[in-house]
């Protein structure tokens, strides 16, 4: 969440960067109003505490007094109560409004205005026509996708055998890499969460149409351990002395994909339930860009491990997603499209999260309590990179060959 006094004293600032985000300003427009509304009534509130102030005796009030005195605090009583309710009216139209772009971020309309940062490795030259991972999975029998159509529905998947191995490789592999090399602790959470932590990490209220709930309870399945791992510390002090934390977890993560009909129908790029693993980090707000950094590193470290050919990209305003001020994709090459496709972001948020889930560190010198920084990346999307292995590690007889590093946790060297 951003300050409400930041908005209320940049109102102009905040427009400026909302329009290069694309992003709607009657939002901006909503919370202007209701904390207008606050503010008025706020200071009318104060003058009447004044005015019963004043109109209070040292000694025993007469009848009058008493008489003027009641209906002072009855109006108060009356006027309080709007202002309770302004006040949740103003944080509600707060959570609306999303995180400000750190100006490194380019300014650009969509996905097509990225910067690309780098590029690592060169992509395999084949001496055949490449198949989708999807088709390689079917004659490999990999996964099974029509038993997932009986068991659950369209985009779901039912990895089996030798795809069950390697999707559990991998998991085994990303997390050891992240605890044992990459300084992780590593964390089991629940899969299910509460609304206040989704309102924490910023995907509710904004994002209702894009989560699955549980009918009847205050549940909801969740779309990224991000949430699990940074309201960890939801409502807590952190001594300074304990930042960077940083926290790595595997999940299933599940989202229904809400206005992306007819996009990656087929195969395991976008489905509503899919493996993760998620990378978090509180950190002090002086360290979250060089945090950001390695966290990056960490991230690419996993494709670089799998000889996986892929770019960073740096995303420009428009296509930065609502609680970052800054992101970088790492996408991989896929054969069968000859283009790069997303399989991880990372993400500064700032104090944004902080301030919607009260996450906060007390200073180790003056002992002052202020909002710390939380960054975020997924160490990948598992099920992404189990696609990008059958298509770049394809061969001409259908087979496909496993990644030395993950040999001594999948026990054979072909699908």
């Amino acid at each position: 969440m951003l300050d409400p006094k930041f908005v209320r004293d940049n109102l102009d600032a905040v427009r400026a960067h909302l329009e290069n985000r694309r992003y709607p300003l009657h939002f901006l427009e909503s919370f202007s109003k209701s904390d207008s509304e606050w503010r008025a009534m706020n200071t009318e509130v104060d003058q009447l505490k004044a005015e019963r102030n004043l109109a209070t005796p040292k000694g025993k009030p007469s009848p009058e007094q008493q008489a003027e005195l009641k209906r002072l605090s009855d109006t108060i009583k009356v006027k309080q109560d709007i202002l309770n309710e302004l006040e949740l009216e103003v944080r509600q139209a707060a959570l609306y409004l999303p995180n400000l772009p750190l100006e490194a971020v380019p300014t650009g309309a969509s996905e097509d205005e990225n910067v690309e940062i780098k590029k690592w490795g060169e992509p395999r030259v084949l001496e055949f026509d490449p198949l989708p991972h999807e088709k390689i999975a079917i004659q490999r029998q990999l996964i099974d996708f029509e038993a997932a159509v009986k068991v659950a529905g369209s985009r779901f998947a039912v990895y089996t055998g030798p795809g069950a191995r390697l999707e559990r490789a991998l998991i085994n592999f990303m997390l050891d890499t992240q605890t044992q090399r990459n300084g992780y602790k590593e964390v089991i959470p629940p899969v299910i969460v509460n609304t206040a932590s989704l309102t924490g990490t910023g995907q509710l209220p904004k994002f209702e149409g894009d989560l699955f709930k549980i009918q009847d309870t205050d549940y909801w399945l969740s779309p990224t351990a991000e949430v699990q791992l940074t309201n960890l510390y939801q409502d807590a002090i952190v001594p300074e002395d304990q930042l960077p934390i940083k926290l790595a977890a595997y999940t299933s993560c599940f989202r229904k994909e809400a206005g992306s009909y007819g996009k990656d129908i087929s195969g395991i790029i976008r489905q509503h339930q899919f493996n993760k693993i998620e990378l978090v980090q509180l950190v002090h707000p002086d360290q979250s860009v060089a945090q950001l950094e390695q966290l990056l590193e960490n991230a690419e470290s996993i494709l670089q491990a799998l000889n996986l050919p892929y770019r960073v990209v740096k995303l420009c305003t428009g296509d930065l997603g609502f609680s970052s001020a800054m992101t970088f994709d790492i996408e991989v090459w896929f054969p069968s499209q000859k283009r790069y496709r997303e399989i991880s972001s990372c993400s500064n948020f700032l104090d944004f999260q902080a301030r919607r889930a009260m996450i906060r560190y007390r200073d180790r010198l003056s002992g002052k309590v202020n909002y710390l920084h939380t960054i975020n990346g997924s160490g990948l999307a598992v099920g992404r990179t189990f696609a990008a292995i059958l298509e770049n590690f394809q061969n001409e007889d259908g087979t496909v060959s496993v990644p030395p590093v993950l040999r001594s946790y999948i026990n054979f060297d072909r699908l």
